[in-house]
């Protein structure tokens, strides 16, 4: 008998059998989810086959037990954070992904310039959307890749500290956000949820605030799914011990008006210097305030008050300043934005006739800054950090035939040329005003 249970989970433990049994829609075990991430890091399942689970799961779906042991995978496929070391509460917030969305590059100097510790790991481009990892690279000499130690000393010194996925902590997702980026396998529930709580647990924050997008221009399209996810993730961080919230916010228009890398950054820095746009502002304030909130600063309207002054005084822009310093950036494109490198080539969008943006294909948004060289076409590319777009009008705003409504910023005429197609097809003008939503939609939290 135990020769043949022996032969049984040696067959169970098999990559093509794994891959077969989520095809048919049957649920994972946890030896058999533990499996997957452990071969997907130690070369013994090929790219190839983690890319076949992936879509499999992609497809049909995770239940609540297997999102639960692949989110704990994640977290144990490295080091868990020495919290001893960091001195006081520490939180962060994370994006589901959307277009436009540079939020934590304001979110994390505004907490820190108020006390909380801010130990962040942060992706890089993800399909149509951008990555704050990619977008803090486009600053020259920034290094998201330091290691556990180095990590530890900047945000004691300087309250917070932005990373990648590494071999340090969750390894695996490092590994799976990659494939699924190239795959065609970003947009589901489970994966996202795994991704972002699985690195969220293994950095031990305190507190926790997720901002998921919803809308034409995010991986949930509905406001359904949207509180599917935020749900499975506020509970994974509660089951966890954490204090946790999530914000349902409207991405059926990109957020302010840059999308791109070095474009998002100046963006951020204009907000940080209180000259940037409203809504952009507006959505930087609130996750801040719910992240003081959770960490026990008071109640919201008390906390929104410290986040407005931390902006409004240049607290969070000289802690920003800070972070680049202590992480080996180039400070002087942070006081004068003009050095960032430029794109070689612009290139202009014009309305085709005249009346208001009534809506746009956000998404399309998104895919026409990653076609431009703001993303990655394959694993391994590097993005063009100079390129992307710079909208002139958005949903709402009226505008007459022949005015400018985007700027494309490329290396590449042939792509400018592209991209401007999908700006133009993704723009519905129409002769009456839009119904304009609300940025914050909902909120989810204990």
């Amino acid at each position: 008998m135990q020769f043949l249970s022996k032969r049984k989970e040696a067959k169970i433990l098999d990559i093509i059998s794994v891959i077969d049994k989520k095809k048919k829609g049957i649920s994972l075990s946890e030896s058999e989810i533990d499996f997957f991430v452990k071969g997907c890091l130690d070369g013994s399942i090929q790219d190839c086959q983690a890319s076949a689970l992936l879509m499999a799961i992609c497809i049909n779906g995770m239940d609540e037990s297997e999102t639960s042991a692949l989110t704990l995978a994640i977290r144990d496929s490295g080091k868990k954070c020495d919290r001893s070391g960091i001195n006081g509460i520490i939180a962060d917030k994370h994006s589901t992904g959307g277009v436009g969305d540079k939020t934590s590059l304001i979110v994390a100097p505004i907490v820190a310039s108020l006390g909380l510790k801010v130990f962040k790991m942060s992706g890089r481009g993800l399909g149509h959307t951008g990555g704050t990892a990619d977008k803090l690279e486009s600053i020259k000499g920034f290094n998201v890749t330091l290691s556990e130690a180095e990590a530890v000393e900047a945000v004691n010194r300087t309250g917070l500290c932005i990373i990648t996925q590494s071999d340090v902590f969750a390894p695996a997702d490092k590994k799976l956000y990659a494939l699924r980026d190239v795959t065609g396998t970003v947009d589901s529930i489970p994966l996202i949820a795994s991704s972002i709580m699985g690195k969220k647990l293994a950095l031990g924050d305190d507190c926790i605030v997720l901002d998921v997008k919803c809308g034409s221009g995010a991986f949930m399209k509905t406001k359904e799914d949207a509180v599917s996810l935020a749900e499975l993730m506020v509970s994974a961080g509660k089951k966890a011990g954490k204090k946790t919230a999530a914000l349902i916010t409207d991405m059926s228009k990109p957020l302010g008006y840059a999308i791109g890398n070095s474009l998002e950054v100046i963006e951020a820095v204009d907000v940080l210097r209180g000259k940037g746009p409203e809504d952009v502002t507006r959505l930087s304030i609130e996750l801040s305030a719910y992240m003081l909130r959770l960490a026990g600063f008071g109640d919201m309207e008390f906390c929104r008050s410290l986040a407005e002054d931390a902006l409004k005084s240049g607290k969070a822009f000289g802690k920003f300043v800070e972070m680049v310093r202590a992480q080996g950036g180039d400070t002087d494109v942070i006081f004068d934005v003009s050095l960032f490198p430029g794109a070689k080539i612009s290139h202009f969008v014009k309305a085709e006739k005249s009346g208001y943006i009534y809506e746009t294909d956000t998404e399309a948004y998104g895919i026409a800054a990653k076609l431009l060289g703001a993303g990655r076409k394959k694993l391994g590319d590097v993005p063009d950090f100079s390129a992307g777009l710079l909208l002139k009008a958005k949903t709402g705003d009226y505008v007459s035939k022949g005015d400018i409504i985007a700027e494309l910023r490329t290396s590449d005429a042939d792509c400018a040329e592209d991209a401007g197609r999908i700006i133009s097809s993704a723009t519905v003008i129409s002769d009456s005003a839009p119904e304009m939503t609300d940025l914050i939609i909902g909120i989810i939290e204990d």
